[in-house]
């Protein structure tokens, strides 16, 4: 129950993050300024962080999620913490070196994740573009 609780929660808060690129004001009047450039990183930290926490979760829980270099997630807390964060970060970048891969309920996940990184960028353009025009 508690694992569906964090599920949830973890949810909310990257949606609230990504709702800020939507919101119709302006955080500053310039298109690209220090303040938004601010802004899309603490966005792009907190899907990797919230993601991560995703793959971490269900690894922690038995499930496995993800392979590193074809083998499954062992050892210690700290090789899962960092193989979690590290795929996520590489997924949602759309870079993906494959040497961890998903597998299972981790592919869809990667999929969300490889979506919301792709339309970021566009997003935060059309939010600048838009600025400029009101």
């Amino acid at each position: 129950m508690g694992l569906y609780l964090f599920f949830i929660f973890v949810t909310i808060i990257i949606i609230m993050s990504l709702r800020s690129l939507f919101l119709p004001h302006k955080i500053k009047g310039k298109a690209v300024s220090f303040e938004n450039f601010l802004m899309l990183g603490c966005i792009y930290a907190n899907v990797m962080i919230g993601f991560g926490l995703f793959y971490l979760l269900l690894e922690l829980n038995g499930m496995t999620v993800l392979l590193d270099t074809g083998e499954r997630l062992s050892g210690h807390f700290y090789h899962k913490f960092e193989a979690s964060f590290y795929f996520s970060a590489m997924t949602l970048f759309s870079v993906g070196y494959g040497d961890v891969v998903p597998i299972g309920i981790g592919r869809m996940i990667a999929i969300v994740e490889a979506l919301i990184g792709y339309t970021i960028p566009a997003a935060f353009v059309a939010r600048a573009v838009r600025d400029l025009e009101h």
